[in-house]
């Protein structure tokens, strides 16, 4: 039969090949979306029928399962169906690639009773045969495979949206067993066989109707003696003749228990053996096993109140019995409750007696008989080994005098390079000097705007003075002091000629009129957002200002000798918060939310970024040295920076009670202070070591208190004297003190 069936294949085949001419690859055709989409119920569906050729197996496709019977009538019919299916097969082609049936297949199905009469090589047309190869490969391509003659199985277009497919979902009533064939992208519905198969495996049942997991057991082989064996074979003939292989095993260990290098196995004695636990110990001592010994703990004699007889102070009153009872078992002082009973006799059995004794047991065998030794320290021992603040003098003790003057709150100070001179500014729109040692207020300047900072000019020759106000940085020349550095000041800002094409900048630089020439301002820089900070190099001759916008352009430098101004970045990390140059390097630190970014300004790149760990930096302050720094945040941390250390905080302290406003070294003594809302300035000692491999020395040695709080805020700025041992503190009560 297989024979015979094998032939009327390749017949068939010859048959087709010579019938069918070669055709050229058909141009891809959109399916209509009107076509109906086919069933997994119909005999000419691609992949999905139950009645596939045993030809599939061959070609590379899943074989259906189908039974002997299935093939035993197609083995006789095989010669009529393949003639039959091949020219249902020349006719629908072009109708199945866009899944719609034949109408002869609709006419084989309509038979009924023999399945095989047409030929399932027309399902194999429209068949997938990509194989085993992931689907996904496809996406990007408008078909989904190949069948079997190499043609395209073109995807069906959908261009229907969410909307339409919510439509469909309420329209259609069989939208809930319609799902999509992966092979060949088309929509099937499922019938009510395969609804029910999904169901049945979705509840862990077997997929077959007819399958009874629970039908009773065939036992094959049953206990009954039987009069013949299972097997009736006959025996080995190697079961009759002794084995060489044994025996040689056997001379080798007979040779070895005459030479003495085996022993047998002796019976063992079955009568136990008992020793003493305690008989190798010293009997004088108390116990040889424990030193330290630590005897088992004795019971509390009794008392009156355990006595069958007990006197009437121990017996409990009613209000006692209740509130006995109500206690916790932990919590009582007696765990019975005591009774009279008029003679000895008279007692009953102690209801708890064995759970006293088994609790008893439990403490003779859980108690420790070793004593342990518990290390002994010292909670002193734990601090560590600071010295004390008279060691470490000179530093600022108390308050000595207080600068009034401003009518609202003093957001910044500044002071001279010698030390004589104190500039404040505040939000009353004014500049105030004051001379340090009187506390004289030498010179108010109306600035007409609040005054986020002032920076005096670090060079000693140099009289010059920087306020931030709004959007512009005034450049005054108090006048005080050195007539000599008065007037060279004013020559090197005159002797600037400006060139002639001036170059696009991102400030621009205005000369003060008369009226403000007399007032002290001589130079305006102009800027397009408000200015929150200015800071002067080291040199005197270049300062950065922090302006409150978004982008690359919050950091300017502006070089005064050329009057020149420069965006020192092309892109922004954050909103900078404040910035301070390097006291001996070419490096510029600016501080955002989050972190410090340390710049080298020759080479043009970011050289170290600092992590302080904090919510929002606050204020920023650089070391005399250069290699350590400090930072204050909102979040009451202050943290110091070893840059030759780590990128992480050396030392993170937490000594105030609200946010850090200001943080500053002092340029000559191992100080540093920070200022606070709580109306308080603590000041540190912070020695450096030249040595690397010691660590920097923190240790605070006074807060000083002085300023009242004024709309929830204290301390705002600070900044010590150059070359005593004293620190200026602004505060929101209008006030500057120095302390000293």
């Amino acid at each position: 039969m297989a024979g015979a069936r094998g032939a009327g294949r390749e017949a068939a085949a010859g048959l087709r090949s010579e019938k069918r001419p070669p055709e050229p690859e058909p141009e891809p055709e959109e399916p209509s979306l009107l076509a109906p989409a086919p069933s997994l119920g119909d005999s000419s569906d691609s992949g999905l029928s139950d009645n596939d050729s045993e030809e599939s197996v061959f070609s590379g496709l899943e074989d259906s399962g189908t039974d002997s019977s299935e093939y035993s009538a197609e083995g006789e019919d095989g010669a009529s169906s393949s003639g039959e299916g091949h020219s249902v097969t020349e006719k629908t082609t072009g109708q199945q690639t866009t899944g719609t049936p034949s109408p002869k297949t609709e006419a084989a199905r309509a038979q009924g009773d023999d399945e095989y009469m047409q030929d399932s090589s027309d399902e194999e047309d429209v068949r997938n045969t990509v194989g085993n190869v992931p689907l996904e490969w496809y996406d990007d391509f408008p078909h989904v495979g190949y069948d079997l003659d190499g043609r395209r199985i073109y995807k069906p277009v959908r261009t229907r949206d969410e909307l339409d497919q919510f439509l469909d979902r309420m329209d259609d009533p069989d939208y809930w067993r319609t799902v999509q064939d992966r092979m060949t992208g088309h929509d099937v519905r499922l019938t009510d066989e395969q609804v029910a198969l999904v169901q049945r495996l979705q509840r862990g049942q077997f997929g077959d109707v007819s399958f009874d997991p629970y039908e009773p057991a065939v036992d094959f082989f049953s206990g009954d003696l039987m009069i013949h064996p299972v097997t009736n074979r006959p025996a080995d003939k190697r079961s009759f003749i002794p084995s060489l292989v044994e025996k040689e095993k056997v001379s080798r260990m007979v040779h070895a228990i005459k030479m003495g290098w085996l022993q047998p196995r002796r019976p063992r004695d079955p009568t136990p053996s008992f020793y003493d636990l305690w008989a190798q110990e010293d009997p004088n001592a108390v116990l040889g096993r424990h030193r330290m010994h630590v005897p088992a703990p004795k019971l509390a004699l009794p008392g009156h109140a355990e006595s069958y007889n007990p006197p009437p102070e121990y017996l409990l009153s009613e209000e006692e019995r209740l509130a006995w009872e109500q206690q916790e078992p932990g919590e009582r002082k007696l765990n019975f409750l005591p009774h009279r009973f008029p003679s000895l006799r008279a007692v009953p059995a102690y209801h708890r007696f064995i759970q006293e004794r088994f609790e008893r047991c439990l403490d003779l065998y859980l108690c420790p008989r070793q004593r342990k030794m518990r290390v002994n320290v010292d909670p002193e021992d734990l601090i560590p080994k600071l010295p004390r603040p008279r060691d470490l003098q000179p530093f600022p003790t108390c308050q000595a005098l207080v600068y009034r003057g401003h009518s609202d709150l003093v957001r910044c100070l500044s002071v001279s390079p010698g030390g004589q001179w104190l500039v404040s500014g505040s939000d009353d729109s004014s500049v105030r000097l004051w001379e340090v040692a009187t506390a004289r207020c030498m010179k108010t300047v109306p600035v007409g705007g609040v005054v986020k900072s002032v920076a005096w000019n670090p060079h000693p020759t140099m009289c010059l003075v920087a306020v931030a106000v709004e959007d512009a940085v005034l450049l005054l020349n108090p006048a005080l002091g050195d007539r000599l550095a008065v007037g060279s000041t004013d020559q090197v800002l005159d002797a600037f000629t400006p060139p002639e094409e001036p170059a696009v900048q991102p400030a621009r630089w205005l000369e003060a009129s008369e009226e403000e020439r007399q007032a002290g301002l001589r130079l305006r820089i102009c800027h397009d957002k408000p200015v929150t900070q200015v800071t002067w190099h080291g040199r005197g001759d270049y300062m950065a200002v922090v302006l409150a916008t978004q982008g690359h352009s919050q950091v300017l430098i502006h070089q005064l000798s050329r009057r020149r101004s420069q965006s020192p970045f092309r892109r922004s990390h954050g909103q900078v918060q404040c910035v301070a140059f390097h006291p001996s390097r070419p490096f510029l630190l600016v501080a955002s939310q989050r972190s410090v970014r340390l710049y080298h300004l020759l080479r043009q790149e970011l050289t170290k970024k600092l992590l302080p760990n904090c919510k929002w930096v606050s204020s920023l302050a650089v070391h005399p040295a250069g290699d350590n720094l400090i930072c204050g945040s909102y979040d009451s941390k202050l943290v110091w920076f070893d840059l030759d250390l780590s990128t992480k905080p050396y030392r993170v302290l937490r000594h105030h009670k609200k946010a850090l406003r200001a943080v500053a070294f002092h340029p000559r003594y191992p100080l540093f202070a920070s200022g606070s809302d709580d109306g308080s300035v603590i000041v540190c000692h912070g020695m450096v070591y030249n040595d690397l491999l010691q660590n920097p020395l923190l240790v605070p040695v006074k807060v000083l208190r002085g300023h009242t709080l004024t709309r929830d805020l204290g301390v705002l700025d600070v900044a010590f004297h150059p070359t005593q041992p004293w620190v200026f503190s602004s505060g929101a009560d209008g006030t500057v003190r120095l302390f000293t």
